[in-house]
């Protein structure tokens, strides 16, 4: 209990303090002219005011990640605390907040064009391809898992992509009526559909959170594990190791370069830059201290990490059914019944920004204007094509495993972008380069670690290409810095 208190004591205060320590970092200027003002057309661009496009952020970066990932991250053990207190408050807050400054001040840039705009029109064209590619496999994890989590509570047979004859008539129109509100908020004029049904999701998301932190310090039924070492508690450690696997499982929660990609849309509505700090680095320090409180609950429900262990391989590494039991043993079944509403919110109100931010990274390096409804679906038949295509062509774990790898490889090219952007402002250079060479570590070592990849055994000479990696990143970053003050000077 008492490393759970003193994270969260953490998180909040990291708010209070290191926020307001990047805001004079960045220079925030509240007499500048915001994009929703100068560029207004509507649909895109459409000023909000700044407790609803808080909750909007907060529900457009949370998705199932600090849900799921929390719980399933538990498994290795109160080391989890650590990365998801360390990394909400000087990777990923910081990571949210300066890219989002970054757009905001570039009118609203989706994050392949600022990308470029720092990093070179190589980075750019690639960033292109890869956070669009992103954005759509979001779509289809976030469309694919509420329509489970209904299942599961509806006690409809799980959703099988491989065996056609199996499935439930009543899934396929879940399925279908998810995606057809897809399709509506991904064309609609933000303030229409997000700016409207999202604030009350938002409550719905802290409500569940709030919940089970009630039951966890007032219950007096479950006992929070201590922080005594680093060890790995995962059932199969070996196959599973902290570095770089918990950094992959737990990313909402800590740092996600999901995150990115969803500041843009949010910065076309924002009404003033000294929203920044509540917009961006305040919506990622809520969602480390929700993913804080699943970690917390998904150790001590089970009496332990050994026994959620048990309970992730009893129910075959479904966090949907995890939840579930969770919530109704917790909270009893009608409030359940709101967590679970809260949790498939959480899943549908990320997988229809995931489009939109597709349609918008999309349009940007195509140069399409957004004002004709024609045009906005032009772009999105595609997109929602694709969407399917991956729900039915590969199964979740490794839908989740793609996008846990590809998220924290974006997360690592934007932190190089605020390496660059430091750099060039000759101020803090170490706010970005720090969490960037971690980041990079994660991914490089990742790709020769994870068995969906190259799955060495033999984990020196992997890690140690991980760190090759992480050191040829370094040096380009390096190189190009002193280019850029060759050139200015």
């Amino acid at each position: 209990m008492i490393t759970f208190l003193i994270c969260l004591a953490l998180l909040i205060g990291a708010y209070f303090t290191y926020g307001r320590y990047l805001e004079r970092l960045v220079g925030i200027d509240p007499s500048a002219e915001t994009p929703c003002s100068r560029l207004y057309d509507g649909v895109d661009y459409v000023p909000l005011p700044r407790w609803r496009i808080f909750l909007i952020q907060l529900l457009n970066i949370a998705g199932l990640g600090p849900i799921f990932g929390a719980v399933l991250g538990a498994a290795y053990g109160p080391v989890a605390f650590l990365w998801i207190t360390l990394g909400g408050i000087f990777m990923g807050a910081m990571h949210d907040f300066i890219a989002g400054v970054i757009s905001l001040r570039q009118d609203g840039a989706s994050l392949p064009e600022i990308t470029g705009h720092y990093l070179g029109n190589k980075v750019k064209i690639v960033m292109r391809l890869f956070s669009a590619g992103l954005m759509i496999l979001v779509g289809a994890v976030f469309l694919s898992q509420p329509a489970e989590l209904i299942a599961n509570r509806l006690d409809i047979p799980a959703l099988d992509v491989h065996a056609f004859g199996d499935f439930s008539w009543l899934l396929l129109i879940i399925l279908g009526v998810i995606l057809i509100y897809y399709i509506a908020a991904t064309l609609l004029p933000v303030d229409k559909i997000i700016g409207r049904i999202y604030p009350i999701f938002g409550f719905a998301l802290l409500f569940m959170a709030l919940g089970i932190l009630f039951v966890l310090l007032f219950s007096g039924d479950y006992t929070i594990p201590e922080l005594t070492s680093l060890r790995n508690c995962i059932s199969d450690a070996k196959n599973f190791p902290i570095v770089p696997m918990l950094f992959t499982t737990i990313a909402c929660g800590a740092i996600s370069g999901f995150h990115a990609t969803q500041s843009p849309l949010m910065a076309r509505c924002m009404r003033n830059e000294r929203e920044s700090r509540s917009v961006f680095y305040g919506a990622m320090i809520s969602e480390s201290i929700i993913a804080l409180i699943w970690a917390a609950i998904g150790m001590a429900f089970w009496g332990g990490v050994e026994g959620l262990n048990a309970a992730i391989a009893e129910y075959k590494g479904s966090a949907a059914i995890l939840i579930d039991i969770i919530a109704t043993k917790t909270l009893g079944p009608v409030l359940a019944g709101f967590v679970i509403f809260g949790v498939v919110a959480c899943a549908i109100t990320s997988g229809d920004t995931a489009f939109r931010s597709a349609r918008l990274i999309v349009a940007d390096f195509m140069g399409v204007e957004q004002r004709s409804l024609r045009k906005r679906i032009y772009i999105c038949i595609p997109l929602f094509v694709l969407g399917l295509l991956i729900i039915f062509a590969l199964p979740f774990q490794a839908m989740w495993s793609y996008f846990a790898w590809m998220n924290q490889t974006l997360a690592a090219v934007t932190l190089w972008m605020i390496v660059v952007y430091l750099g060039r402002r000759k101020r803090g250079l170490w706010v970005g380069l720090i969490p960037a060479l971690v980041m990079t570590y994660v991914c490089g070592s990742y790709v020769f670690v994870s068995p969906l990849m190259f799955g060495m055994t033999d984990r020196p000479a992997a890690y140690l290409l991980g760190g090759v990696v992480t050191l040829l990143v370094f040096v380009l970053i390096i190189l190009k810095l002193r280019r850029d003050a060759k050139g200015k000077a």
